[in-house]
């Protein structure tokens, strides 16, 4: 295993508050992770092509839209299609509680709803791949 996680952060649809994303790429480069931020407005095809491209251990994306589940399985069809399967996909935002478990279903084993401690989040992908 290389010595530092790369990460690949991402906002996808039209929703342009990035206030969120942008304190967690911060706080994920504070905690050693090595972090490419895509930015605003991408697709969930340009997230796929990119975390191939870019050969990153974790795909995430932030949502505050309400469209987490559409674009989490269109995402997640991408990733399985891509052969990234084995990365460890997150999903941040204004995930309710009802959707959490369906978002695991569908492959996000980082579901971390608005207000989660940044060290939280890091430790949770440090226990899935070191």
């Amino acid at each position: 295993m290389k010595n530092t996680i790369k990460v690949l952060m991402a906002k996808p649809g039209l929703d342009g508050h990035d206030v969120g994303a942008k304190v967690v790429v911060q706080g994920l480069k504070a905690s050693g992770f090595e972090v490419v931020y895509l930015g605003l407005r991408q697709t969930p095809e340009r997230i796929a092509e990119a975390a191939k491209e870019q050969n990153v251990d974790v795909i995430g994306i932030s949502v505050l839209s309400g469209a987490h589940m559409t674009i989490c399985g269109r995402l997640g069809e991408l990733l399985t299609a891509n052969g990234l399967k084995d990365k460890f996909w997150m999903v941040g935002g204004n995930i309710p509680l009802n959707d959490r478990d369906k978002l695991r279903d569908l492959g996000f084993d980082g579901v971390f709803p608005t207000g989660t401690p940044l060290d939280e989040i890091s430790e949770r992908i440090k226990e899935k791949l070191l």
